[in-house]
């Protein structure tokens, strides 16, 4: 056999050369005779005379009249030679140009002949992205939604299922309970293969809820669509995963998109039966999600098969990482495709309304028909798996590893975790985080509320901590080192994944760079990537970490927090008067006074000097931290190396209608002006910062920032719309 690319090539090969024959022959060698023939001979001479270079400018000539004449043929085959001559001598973005332009004219001309064309353009890619870990729940749970808001069946906030095909993992078998003891951590579900026609898979359902996890159940029509029926079979099946008392993924007659399932061929059948069981489990099984999943290839022909958004919960996909095609090396090598790229087509066609699962997927880390390891390869690409795609893709919300060797059947590689030493110790490593959810929970969330969100080229801040993930491909395919760079130091050089570092806020100054240089193992510099990136001043009351809509600042070298805020949480009540600026908190007999722009406070009348005056900012009143969390009996340090204000309150001087980790700053009984002028936001600490002294914010009183703002909001919507 040949692989999928050397074939579209010989095939679009001979397409020309019958395309040539048949114009010779139509309009005789004088029909020939003129600039068009006349380039396509001079670009051949080059080529035949070892001179592929002379025929670039030929075959561009070439592209572009083909394709003003709508030949897109012609324009797609000479995008062909274009595209491999530069990819020949590692001009990698022409030849990316290329074999995209190819895919459009084949796509034009009525083919799907350019997959393998931009499966092509992505293994010679070069991609630097970053990512950040955050704590910030709004945005995360945003990220995370759907587009109508509304969360599938047992669909995670944010956060990613970890699951696992264990039947064929000699430690493991269908003992799901083993999990934590293998791999430090339970899973919160496990796959089981059942087909139509036999009896609901009891045993794992109940070995499943033993462990407290879910089952997916890939349960395949192997006698065709038409055994599917609405019959007493049916919904008895039905009636035993209700009874199982445990989540099921029900992945019905998947990878429909290939010719190597029973049940391909047929779109429309297959949507009537999938609605079908869809129907009969929404009567009979509530506890039961439909997932869709197709083969992540062929690509262009999964969509015919969907069979609905009101017939399908999850939408999954199944693929492998593997080093060569079919695990054959005469067949092609694939080192250089990674996971992540692969998942990109479903991932823009369905995640703005649909979850997405890897519903079984594996990692090759020896091949049995070469008899090669490729550890490096599979550690490589496991980390991309499990900690890339689900930052880059943050609706992709369940993986289940396949843990299975195939030593002697289908593609003959081996993916069974246990059988690599450092290939486990990575996948537990990376499990490890709360971020990988272990039960199955409808709005679940990961226990620390962290996950992660991607760093732009500029404005990218972190409180306390944060971790970096780079996500990193280049044509080499093997990472010789990564180097990072935080304002000109080099402060981390690594070698082997699991690529990413550690920031501590005391570290990195407002308005700092992050660099990262990429080298291949040959000891090149090939990629690099700059980004800047700020810290913040947290506030953590009683230990909790509190989030404001407004933060803290530095100003004049001292940290202002949110006064009403800070206030309410320690059970005063706040009042505003506009015509004054003043805010005043009462607390019991203790009575707290103080006016923006002066530098005296006051508590039951005696004067307190502040260092730095009381400011509006963004319409909210800061002040300086000290004062503001010890007015009414807190006490207060300043961490320096996570820029932390810590306040300190008994227990019951603690607000209980107050958020721990979320100000409600705007009570329904306040007037307008003083919400304006006094919503509050984040805590800090009087603490000196002469290095990173700044003016203060001009004076606004709250009425009159409430309409600045809402002048600029109508000026800004009328600029983005006249702009379209």
């Amino acid at each position: 056999m040949i692989s999928t690319r050397k074939a579209a090539r010989l095939g679009a090969k001979l397409l020309m050369v019958i395309s040539l024959a048949v114009g010779l022959l139509g309009g005789g060698a004088g029909a020939w005779a003129d600039p068009i023939w006349d380039r396509w001979q001079a670009a051949d001479a080059a080529v035949n005379s070892g001179h592929p270079e002379a025929a670039v400018p030929h075959w561009q000539y070439l592209v572009e009249y083909y394709a003003s004449i709508a030949d897109w043929q012609n324009a797609a085959l000479f995008c062909g030679r274009l595209d491999e001559y530069y990819d020949g001598i590692q001009d990698y973005v022409n030849a990316i140009r290329y074999y995209e332009l190819e895919n459009e004219y084949w796509l034009k001309d009525g083919k799907d002949w350019g997959a393998v064309d931009l499966q092509r353009a992505e293994q010679i890619r070069t991609v630097v992205e970053l990512y950040q870990s955050t704590s910030d729940t709004a945005l995360l749970t945003r990220q995370g939604a759907p587009a109508n808001g509304k969360l599938a069946k047992f669909e995670p906030a944010y956060g990613m299922y970890i699951g696992m095909y264990s039947e064929q993992d000699p430690a493991m078998q269908n003992h799901f309970s083993r999990s934590e003891s293998i791999y430090g951590k339970k899973h919160a579900l496990y796959l089981a293969y059942s087909p139509v026609g036999g009896a609901f898979p009891k045993q794992y359902a109940v070995r499943a809820k033993e462990a407290g996890a879910a089952l997916q159940i890939a349960w395949e029509p192997k006698n065709g669509l038409d055994s599917v029926k609405d019959d007493a079979y049916l919904r008895e099946w039905a009636r035993a995963a209700k009874a199982s008392g445990i989540p099921i993924f029900l992945r019905y007659a998947s990878e429909m998109n290939g010719d190597w399932v029973v049940w391909h061929g047929d779109p429309q059948k297959y949507i009537e039966k999938f609605r079908l069981v869809h129907d009969v489990m929404a009567e009979e099984a509530p506890n039961v999600a439909m997932v869709w999943s197709p083969g992540d290839v062929p690509a262009y022909s999964m969509d015919v098969y969907y069979p609905g958004d009101d017939y399908v919960d999850w939408v999954g996909v199944s693929m492998y990482t593997e080093p060569y095609e079919n695990g054959d090396p005469a067949q092609g090598n694939m080192q250089a495709t990674s996971p992540v790229e692969r998942l990109d087509y479903l991932y823009k066609t369905y995640s703005d309304r649909k979850p997405l699962m890897i519903s079984e997927t594996a990692v090759s880390h020896y091949a049995h028909i070469p008899q090669e390891s490729f550890t490096d390869y599979g550690l490589l690409n496991l980390q991309r798996l499990y900690e890339i795609m689900p930052l880059k893709y943050p609706r992709l919300k369940s993986i289940t590893y396949f843990n299975v060797d195939l030593k002697d059947r289908e593609s003959r590689n081996n993916y069974l975790l246990g059988a690599n030493e450092a290939m486990k110790n990575l996948y537990s490593r990376m499990i490890a985080s709360p971020f990988y959810l272990t039960k199955v929970e409808q709005g679940a969330v990961p226990a620390d509320g962290t996950g992660h969100t991607k760093l732009l080229d500029t404005q990218n801040t972190f409180t306390e901590r944060t971790h970096i993930t780079p996500w990193v491909k280049i044509p080499d395919i093997y990472i010789g080192k990564l180097d990072y760079y935080l304002n000109g130091k080099l402060i981390a050089t690594q070698t082997a994944p699991p690529f990413g570092i550690d920031l501590e806020a005391g570290s990195v100054p407002e308005g700092s760079n992050i660099k990262l240089e990429v080298y291949n193992q040959a000891g090149k510099q090939v990629a690099s990537k700059s980004v800047s990136i700020s810290s913040g001043v947290a506030v953590r009351m009683n230990g909790k970490l509190q989030a404001y809509e407004q933060p803290p600042v530095i100003r004049q070298g001292s940290t202002l927090t949110p006064l009403r805020a800070i206030f309410e949480s320690m059970g005063a009540t706040v009042t505003w008067d506009a015509a004054t600026q003043t805010a005043t908190g009462r607390k019991g007999d203790t009575v707290v006074t103080l006016k923006i722009g002066d530098h005296q406070a006051y508590k039951n009348g005696q004067p307190i000097t502040l260092e730095v005056p009381a400011q509006l900012v963004n319409g909210y009143t800061l002040a300086p931290a000290r004062f503001v969390g010890e007015a009414f009996g807190g006490e207060v340090q300043w961490d320096g190396s996570l820029r932390t204000v810590k306040i300190t309150v008994p227990p019951s001087q603690v607000s209980k209608s107050a958020a721990p980790s979320a100000s409600s700053e705007r009570p329904a009984e306040q007037k307008p002006e003083a919400l304006a002028a006094d919503r509050t936001a984040s805590s800090s600490s009087e603490i000196s910062h002469p290095d990173q002294e700044q003016k203060p914010d001009s004076f606004e009183s709250g009425w009159l920032f409430q309409l600045f703002s809402i002048v600029r909001s109508l000026l800004q919507t009328a600029a983005a719309w006249l702009s379209h």
